[in-house]
Parts: structure tokens; C-alpha cells; sequence
């Protein structure tokens, strides 16, 4: 076993400004005047060298208003299954700790698997949590 060998290949370092016949002599393979021939010059990977950037050459599309998004605080069957009691609102979750507030709209989703007949009344389900909940016996509630 040789300790003196590097463990990966290393590349030598570009010799710049070494003469004209070295391929980076001059200006050392910077161009000509501008930032980029400055020292501390630092690029962003997007740079483009002053290239109009393609997040703006790309046509924009659609728009998305966050004003009227609807977000949900989400709740597994899993977590479901733990609680004890038939009736499950909003006001249970909060107090078992499975949502920060009360009052914030709740989706019920299918991740995991309801036994017992329990009645569930939230903002939304996904089709998974309703057709599991049915099957157990127990009632979906839309608020």
C-alpha cells in the first residue's frame, strides 16, 4: 500500500501569464477590460457575461395569485386512528396537538387506516380518506 500516492487524480493548475506561447499570456485568458478581468470577481452559475439572462429571454406564462390560495393544515388517517372518541373536529385536533389552531381550515388525507366508526367533520378530504372512513362505518361532515 503506498501512503504517498493521492487518492484521486489531481489536475495541475493553469500557469496564466506566461508569455504568448503558453495559450494565456496577455491577459491571462480574461478578455479585455470589464468586470471580468478585475480581481475579486465573482459570477452567479446564471451569469450570463451580460447575455440578456433566459429567465428574462423565456416568454412569461400564466400567473398564480397567492391572495387566493387556500391552505390547508393536514391530518393522516394514521393520526386519526390514535385518537380516542367517535366524533373528530377541528377543536379535538387542536387539542391532541395534530393542528396549531382551531380555527384554520383542516384536509383529511388517506395515509394510513381507520378500524373503528368514527365521524369526521373538516374543510376538505381526498377521495382515499372518505372511501376508508365509509368503509369503516364511520361519517364524513364537509364544514
Amino acid at each position: 500500500m503506498k501512503l504517498n500516492k493521492p487518492l484521486k487524480s489531481v489536475k495541475k493548475t493553469k500557469r496564466v501569464g506566461r508569455g504568448p506561447g503558453s495559450g494565456l499570456g496577455a491577459t491571462s485568458g480574461r478578455g479585455h477590460k470589464g468586470a471580468g478581468q478585475r480581481s475579486g470577481f465573482k459570477h452567479r452559475f446564471w451569469f450570463e457575461g451580460g447575455q440578456m439572462p433566459l429567465h428574462r429571454r423565456v416568454p412569461m406564462r400564466g400567473f398564480n395569485n397567492h391572495n387566493f390560495a387556500k391552505s390547508y393544515e393536514i391530518v393522516n388517517l394514521s393520526q386519526l386512528s390514535k385518537l380516542k372518541g367517535k366524533n373528530i373536529d377541528s377543536e379535538v385536533l387542536s387539542k391532541n396537538g395534530l393542528i396549531s389552531s382551531a380555527f384554520s381550515p383542516v384536509k383529511i388525507l388517506g395515509n394510513g387506516s381507520v378500524e373503528k366508526a368514527i365521524n369526521v367533520t373538516a374543510s376538505a378530504f381526498s377521495d382515499s380518506a372518505v372511501k376508508k372512513i365509509e368503509d369503516a362505518g364511520g361519517k364524513v361532515i364537509i364544514q
